[in-house]
């Protein structure tokens, strides 16, 4: 006996849109995306697991690799410009420009990564990625209607 091909899709029709360029602002100043008043961190760079204002659940994120990524291409994107104009206009020591723009570097290097990484939170959590999804069933591409998964008990 063969068993039907498994369908799944994801249901739009039960959600409310969600502010994305709110949520990615509020997660940007390391706030909660769906209140924007209970912090975004435990520390560092730990996601709470949910807020402590609103109680939104926050441990569905997977931001991955997206932040110290995006990090990388801004830093070296204002750092180089400013190490090329210095050298043209000022010309100091190499040893002064490697210490110099190295701190620099890393500072704002720091300073970005948490911001950068909820602003991307806030992102899943405006779309409905990962588990951000109320309707999923805990997956997060059924929305559990239609043919079950072969192998699954009903």
């Amino acid at each position: 006996m063969t068993q039907p091909e498994t369908t799944w899709r994801r249901s739009t029709a039960e959600r409310q849109g969600r502010p994305l360029v709110l949520a990615m602002r509020r997660g940007a100043t390391l706030k909660c995306p769906a209140c924007g008043i209970g912090g975004l961190y435990r520390a560092y760079l730990k996601v709470s697991e949910a807020c402590p204002a609103c109680g939104e659940a926050l441990h569905h994120h997977r931001a991955d690799d997206a932040p110290p990524y995006f990090t990388i291409v801004l830093v070296g994107h204002i750092v180089v410009p400013l190490v090329l104009t210095v050298e043209k206009l000022y010309a100091p020591p190499i040893w002064l420009q490697a210490t110099a723009w190295s701190l620099v570097t890393l500072l704002m290097a720091l300073a970005a990564l948490p911001m950068i990484k909820g602003a991307l939170v806030g992102l899943q959590w405006a779309l409905y990625m990962h588990g951000f999804d109320p309707h999923a069933s805990g997956r997060e591409d059924w929305d559990g209607t239609g043919v079950q998964p072969t192998g699954s008990k009903t």
